[in-house]
């Protein structure tokens, strides 16, 4: 533990934050020389390993993510065109398959079209451990190519819980305002809460934590934050 995290432990020093309190520490918290990400993490209380219990889902950031997406998209004819139009940064069928079954994946996000979903399917072992896998339940498996690039630019960020019923969801960086970074955070809160599996009984938002890439958590109210989203 080096002496600017040690500081950093030493300035949380409640067991719970408000979430506009835990905004606002965590920036001071922050002490890398680049721009730190702020991440959120929850403790769900879901069995990952029950199929009904899986917690999986898109939401827009009001105010992004601040970093650069480099989107992919896997599509052929018109489609393949509209990608382009709409600033895609690679774009091909079998081509940009080939490439990524050769070990490249110098991008963040993958869209394809349903009909290029047989092939983009054999690639599953590669792309699936790396988040990268398209799914039609995070929008980025659509004829709506366009429309798809159009929101991850705009800070769409997918969440998946996983085996151990964790959820990490980036909400910005530390040079956002910490109303920026709250804004962005409520927006996975009401969309987690919405996920919420019916069959999921007892206390579902077990425990949460905001942080930079380097800084300590900041432990948060998750209860108060729940009831704050009605």
């Amino acid at each position: 533990m080096g002496k600017n995290f040690k500081a950093a432990v030493g300035k949380v020093t409640r067991p719970v934050y408000g979430l506009d309190e835990a905004c606002h520490l965590v920036k001071e918290l922050a002490f890398a020389k680049f721009d730190e990400t702020v991440e959120l993490s929850l403790r769900l209380g879901v069995d990952p390993k029950r199929a009904d219990q899986m917690v999986r889902g898109t939401t827009v950031l009001p105010h992004g993510t601040g970093k650069k997406v480099r989107i992919a998209v896997v599509a052929k004819g018109e489609k393949e065109q509209e990608a382009r139009e709409a600033g895609a940064d690679y774009v091909g069928n079998d081509d940009l398959l080939q490439k990524i079954q050769e070990g490249w994946l110098d991008f963040d996000s993958l869209i394809a079209t349903p009909d290029m979903m047989g092939a983009v399917g054999k690639l599953g072992k590669m792309l699936g451990p790396r988040g990268l896998m398209p799914n039609p339940k995070t929008g980025t498996v659509t004829f709506e190519v366009g429309k798809a690039i159009q929101e991850i630019r705009k800070g769409r960020v997918e969440y998946k819980v996983d085996k151990a019923g964790n959820v990490h969801v980036p909400v910005g960086k530390v040079s956002f305002q910490g109303g920026q970074i709250q804004e962005n955070a409520q927006s996975v809160f009401d969309s987690i809460l919405k996920a919420k599996p019916s069959s999921s009984k007892g206390k579902y938002i077990k425990s949460a934590t905001l942080s930079s890439t380097m800084g300590p958590g900041v432990p948060l109210d998750g209860a108060s934050i729940a009831k704050q989203m009605g």
